[in-house]
């Protein structure tokens, strides 16, 4: 037998998600994004405040 490599399957995107065009939610600038998940551009999520948010204390809401 010969061996063959499986063909990669990429799991089916919603109807929506597709790459495009989309305005940042922060500064509103319009970038190429790759899926409708991704809705902040490049140069706000470079800012110290968003990094800074991102590692930032986690709240747990333990009781």
């Amino acid at each position: 037998m010969t061996e063959q490599s499986a063909p990669e399957i990429s799991p089916p995107r919603a109807a929506g998600d597709v790459p495009r065009e989309r305005r940042c939610l922060r500064c509103s600038t319009v970038f190429w994004s790759e899926g409708f998940g991704e809705r902040i551009c490049r140069r706000c999520k470079g800012l110290k405040a968003w990094q800074s948010a991102l590692s930032g204390p986690v709240s747990s809401r333990r009781r």
